[in-house]
């Protein structure tokens, strides 16, 4: 470190171990439940931290991927999250472009509308009863559309557009471009990084979501995966039972194991999408955090 002076070195080493010790109190827990989701039920009984796994056993695993509703309610959970992703994140794009304009009439009162939604709301009851009369009651459109837009995401996604010069717009309507040509042909593709990151936001909150399966879905078939998750975690003696898993198996499994193998199966998906998103968020994040 040429030009650094001694105590300048000292303040990077500190720095440098106080953020390796942070990252180790980050992955620690997800290490946990990875080494103890692979443990043997009979020594993971005894509890402990795992470093690793007390015993290698899949059964937690197998027990968790021969229920019959996992796959029904994985696929349910990928189609809410891919459908709802991408509409969420077109209409977030739409309406924050639209109200972005000073030239919109009434964009002003149309941002104070999104705004008021986020400091109240009809509440859960008459939630519960729009969506009934609307005739989405156990239907996938009860998990997709009631969670589609959120305020937040506008206006992260409105200050980032407002940050776009509009020389550029000017130009294209020079050239002949109509509004819907400079949205879908100049503004999103520079909007790249803002869209990674509201894209993730929307992702993540429905692949979480379980509290509108419990509202809206009565058939346990459109379940969707956290809810069963969650279920199985609850009763896992009532699962492996109707799983056919042997006596044998029900040895070397248990509550514990496969609640910390249920995390890890919920987490994982989201887990191998965001380090492709990695470089997008960062940057949209901090852009649509620091511009309006």
């Amino acid at each position: 470190m040429v030009g650094i002076s001694r105590g300048e070195k000292i303040f990077l080493y500190c720095n440098y171990f106080f953020m390796c010790l942070l990252i180790i109190i980050m992955l620690f827990p997800f290490w946990y439940l990875v080494m103890g989701s692979l443990s043997d039920a009979k020594l993971a009984a005894g509890g402990g931290l795992f470093l690793l796994p007390a015993g290698f056993s899949l059964d937690a695993y197998k027990a968790i991927l021969q229920n019959g509703s996992f796959l029904s309610s994985f696929k349910t959970t990928v189609i809410v999250t891919v459908a709802g992703t991408l509409f969420g994140t077109f209409f977030t794009a739409t309406t924050a472009y639209a109200i972005s304009k000073k030239r919109l009439r009434g964009a002003g009162f149309v941002s104070f509308l999104i705004l008021f939604t986020m400091l109240f709301n009809g509440g859960l009851i008459p939630n519960y009863l729009l969506i009934k009369e609307l005739g989405m009651m156990n239907t996938l459109w009860a998990l997709i559309l009631p969670n589609m837009i959120n305020a937040f995401n506008i206006f992260v996604m409105r200050s980032f557009f407002k940050g776009i010069p509009e020389e550029l717009e000017e130009a294209a309507k020079i050239d002949g471009a109509n509004d819907l040509f400079i949205f879908f042909r100049i503004i999103l593709p520079l909007s790249k990084p803002v869209l990674a990151t509201i894209g993730l936001f929307i992702a993540v909150f429905y692949w979480n979501d379980f509290f509108s399966t419990i509202l809206y879905i009565t058939d346990k078939d459109k379940w969707q995966l956290q809810a069963v998750l969650r279920d199985m975690i609850s009763n896992t003696a009532q699962m492996m039972k109707a799983t056919g898993t042997g006596m044998g198996a029900q040895q070397s499994i248990s509550e514990f194991t496969v609640r910390m193998a249920s995390i890890v199966v919920a987490t994982l998906p989201i887990l191998v999408v965001y380090p492709f998103l990695q470089k997008y968020f960062a940057k949209g994040a901090m852009i649509g955090s620091i511009k309006g």
